[in-house]
C-alpha cells in the first residue's frame, strides 16, 4: 500500500476529510464540527486498513451524529459479554447462565474480547466463526453466535452501540456432533441388571423402559407416580414437570401420562418402600412430595451427580467405555427398541412426547390423558420382567 502525497486541505465545518497517518500504519477519517464550548476543535475520527473502509466508518459516524446516539468508542465485547451475563438473563437458571459464560470465555472474548465493537466489522465475525467452526459442532457455532449477538443488542439497548454487526454474518457448518447412540437388546438386559436394588436402577430402568427425559425424572416426585393404578388402569407417571424455568416441560407436547411397564412399576414400588423405611428409620414423616431420586438429604440431584452414577451402574454392567454414555442415550436406546420391535414412529412420537399431527392428540395430551400405554406394552414384549407380587 503505498502512501497519499499532496498537501491535505483543511476541512470545512461537517465535511469530511480522509488521510494516511504514517505512525499508525492505517487510514485516519475525520468529521469537523466546528469548536467545543471549551474552544477545542471538535473532530471525531475513525481509522481503518483501507479507505473504503473508512468512508464506511464515517458514514456511521454521521448516521450517529444525526441520530443524536453516539456508540462508545471504547466499548468492547467482553465489556459487552460480560454485561449481558450480569444483566440480560435474570430470572434464567443457574446452570444455563453458567454454560454461556463458559462457552463466551472459551469462544468468545479470547478471540474477540479487546475489539472495540465500533470498529468490529462483518469480516472480522465471519474470520472469527470459520476458526470455531474448525473445533466446534454447529449447534455451538450458533450458541457463541448468539451470545455475541444477544450481548450487543442489549449495549444498542442501553446506547452504547449503535449497530449490531453480528446480525450480518451467517453461522457456517461446524465439526459433526458426536452421534448419540443406543444400546442392543443384549446391553439394555445388561443395563436392567446391574446395581438393582440402587436409586440408579430404578432411574435407569424408568429411564429405559419408560422413556422420559433426564430433566424430567430428575424432579419427579411420588405423587406423579402412580404405582398401583386404580380400576383398569394400570401403572403410570405423570410427566409434567421439570427443572426448567418456571418447572414446567420442555414443551406443552412433553405433558404427558405414561404407562409403566411391569418391570418398571416393580422396580419403582420396591425404591418407593426402601425410601418409606429409611424415612422412618431416620423418624421423618413420610410424604408422596418427596422426590423419587434425592440427594441423601432429600434436595434434586444435580445431572453431574446422576451420570457420574449411571457410569459407574454401565461398569458393573461390563461396559468396556462406559465415559462415552450419557443418560439422555437411554432415551434414545428406548425409542430405537420400540422401532425394532415393529411400533409405528407415530406411536413413539407421541409416547416421548415429540410434535404431533392430530388434533385429537393435541387436545388429550394437554389434559394428561388418556394415559400412553404403547410403549409400556412394547417394553413388556422386548424384556419381558419379573411377575408382580
Amino acid at each position: 500500500m503505498s502512501e497519499p502525497t499532496g498537501r491535505i486541505r483543511k476541512a470545512a465545518n461537517g465535511e469530511d476529510s480522509i488521510y494516511w497517518d504514517k505512525s499508525k500504519n492505517r487510514f485516519v477519517g475525520a468529521v469537523s464540527l466546528g469548536f467545543t464550548p471549551a474552544g477545542k476543535r471538535n473532530r471525531p475520527k475513525v481509522s481503518g486498513k483501507t479507505k473504503a473502509e473508512v468512508r464506511r466508518k464515517l458514514r456511521e459516524l454521521k448516521r450517529e451524529l444525526d441520530s443524536g446516539i453516539k456508540s462508545s468508542a471504547t466499548y468492547t465485547v467482553t465489556q459487552a459479554v460480560n454485561d449481558w451475563l450480569e444483566k440480560g438473563l435474570k430470572g434464567r437458571e443457574k446452570s444455563s447462565i453458567d454454560t454461556y459464560r463458559s462457552l463466551a470465555q472459551t469462544h468468545i472474548t479470547p478471540y474477540l474480547g479487546a475489539a472495540k465493537i465500533r470498529d468490529l466489522d462483518a469480516d472480522d465475525l465471519d474470520e472469527w466463526l470459520e476458526d470455531r467452526a474448525k473445533v466446534l459442532a454447529t449447534q455451538s457455532l450458533r450458541m457463541i453466535h448468539s451470545i455475541l449477538r444477544r450481548s450487543i443488542t442489549q449495549g444498542q439497548r442501553r446506547g452504547r452501540v449503535t449497530r449490531n454487526v453480528a446480525e450480518l454474518v451467517q453461522v457456517p457448518e461446524g465439526r459433526a456432533g458426536r452421534p448419540s447412540k443406543s444400546l442392543t437388546l443384549e446391553q439394555g438386559q445388561a443395563v436392567l441388571r446391574a446395581k438393582q436394588g440402587s436409586w440408579i436402577h430404578a432411574y435407569v430402568v424408568l429411564s429405559l423402559l419408560v422413556g422420559v427425559r433426564p430433566e424430567e425424572a430428575r424432579p419427579l416426585t411420588w405423587v406423579h407416580v402412580h404405582i398401583d393404578g386404580e380400576g383398569e388402569e394400570r401403572p403410570h407417571i405423570d410427566v409434567w414437570r421439570s427443572v426448567r424455568r418456571h418447572g414446567d416441560t420442555k414443551t406443552r407436547k412433553s405433558r404427558r401420562s405414561l404407562a409403566m411397564p411391569h418391570q418398571a412399576a416393580t422396580v419403582l414400588r420396591a425404591h418407593k418402600f426402601r425410601q418409606m423405611a429409611e424415612s422412618a428409620a431416620a423418624g421423618i414423616s413420610w410424604t408422596d412430595e418427596r422426590l423419587v431420586f434425592p440427594n441423601p438429604d432429600g434436595s434434586l440431584r444435580s445431572a453431574l451427580n446422576v451420570r457420574r452414577n449411571f457410569r459407574a451402574l454401565l461398569s458393573e454392567a461390563e461396559f468396556s467405555e462406559p465415559y462415552r454414555w450419557t443418560t439422555r442415550e437411554m432415551r434414545t436406546s428406548f425409542v430405537s427398541l420400540l422401532s425394532d420391535h415393529g411400533i409405528p414412529i407415530e406411536v413413539i412420537a407421541r409416547v416421548v412426547g415429540h410434535s404431533g399431527t392430530n388434533v385429537t392428540e393435541k387436545v388429550y395430551r394437554k389434559q394428561l390423558r388418556p394415559v400412553l400405554s404403547e410403549g409400556a406394552e412394547a417394553m413388556d414384549n422386548i424384556f419381558g420382567g419379573p411377575e408382580d407380587d
